[in-house]
């Protein structure tokens, strides 16, 4: 068989799915592409056997349907250096002998069958769907991503949590010292249904949507979740578990308020860090009227510092402690100029919020305090 197809098209299709392969694989095959030649159109496959991503390209020409594989890494590295044109591949399907020209030059390679092949996990019939705006999947990825917990303990806290409801659609990660939770109130659904996407699929999916703009169509049950844009289809297996009753840590009253400049506390953060705790790394925040003084002292190395913002705050004086590093991370997770800081006393969960809320939704973040010595 012989197609033609335009290289650039073609090397960005592959570049944006090689995302999904591991390096190493229990299935030798799926260190390869799938390519599916339909009708003028090149569907290009690749698959974790969690997770199976799908694109497609259209043809130049094509003389006859087909399936074959190629090795991932070969059909990249074949395509990579060779600036757009159209690149004609001519496939012979007894020998898998591949042989590409282009303008200046040519090359061959060896293909693999494609008998041997995952079939795609399939949804069935007891599926939920909504219709999305990518960038509400993508705000809620980025803004829950960097909060879900890295080790296997408990596997339902390394995803994001993903609850519709009659009101919104809510993204929710944790890893039981910060947490965050976003509401998009554009998404509701009928019922109250939810899943827990894993972190790989999260990530890919942060590439993705990324480079994409328009709809996006999310279809899930309690296995699996498919995710379809009119570039690429995203299906994965989800975590299966009970996620935590995340409403119930949040606290309800919290009489101290305070609204910060993010950038400057994020400035005097990393200067108070170095002088912590290597270990700890323990912050003391220390709220007075319409100020705000951020400490840390390392006693084993006889090293401290203090800075001194000014900030709105017109509640009793306050003293709190938490982990520099992830109060930190939750600050630079936060693209508002100002933030607001909720208390209710020091052995309580801070709250971090925009002080100003985007139209449409609504950012909550929190982090466990740290007991102080003084």
């Amino acid at each position: 068989m012989k197609i033609k197809v335009s290289s650039s098209a073609l090397f960005g299709r592959l570049t944006s799915i090689n995302r999904v392969l591991n390096s190493k694989n229990s299935f030798p095959i799926l260190d390869c592409f799938l390519f599916d030649v339909q009708d003028q159109t090149m569907t290009i496959t690749a698959s974790d056997s969690e997770s199976t991503l799908v694109t497609s390209v259209e043809l130049i020409e094509c003389d006859q349907n087909a399936r074959f594989c190629i090795k991932a890494k070969t059909i990249l590295d074949s395509l990579k250096e060779i600036a757009d044109q159209p690149i004609t591949l001519v496939v012979n399907l007894d020998t898998m002998e591949i042989h590409g020209e282009y303008q200046n030059g040519s090359f061959n390679i060896v293909g693999e069958r494609a008998d041997e092949y995952p079939t795609p996990h399939q949804l069935g019939d007891e599926i939920h769907t909504f219709e999305m705006q990518q960038n509400v999947l993508l705000g809620g990825i980025n803004s829950t991503l960097f909060a879900t917990a890295d080790d296997e303990i408990r596997p339902v806290m390394t995803g994001i949590y993903f609850d519709f409801t009659p009101e919104n659609l809510i993204f929710v990660g944790t890893d039981g010292r910060k947490l965050v939770r976003k509401k998009d109130f554009s998404v509701k659904s009928e019922e109250q249904v939810g899943f827990i996407l894993p972190k790989k699929p999260a990530i890919i999916l942060r590439g993705l949507l990324g480079k994409s703009e328009g709809g996006v169509t999310l279809t899930f049950n309690d296995k699996l979740a498919q995710l379809t844009t009119s570039e690429f289809t995203l299906t994965c297996r989800l975590i299966d578990g009970r996620y935590p009753n995340y409403n119930s840590v949040i606290p309800q009253n919290n009489p101290y308020v305070a609204r910060i400049d993010r950038a400057a506390m994020v400035s005097a953060l990393k200067r108070v860090l170095v002088f912590s705790s290597q270990s700890s790394a323990q912050i003391k925040l220390a709220f007075k009227k319409d100020k705000l003084t951020v400490s840390g002292q390392d006693v084993d190395y006889s090293t401290s510092a203090e800075e001194r913002l000014i900030c709105e705050y017109d509640s009793p004086a306050i003293n709190i402690g938490f982990k520099g590093t992830l109060l930190l991370d939750i600050l630079n997770n936060l693209d508002s100029a100002e933030i607001t800081c909720l208390l209710a006393d020091p052995s309580r969960a801070g709250i971090i919020m925009p002080a100003e809320q985007r139209e449409g939704e609504e950012v909550l973040m929190l982090l466990m305090p740290m007991m102080l010595n003084d």
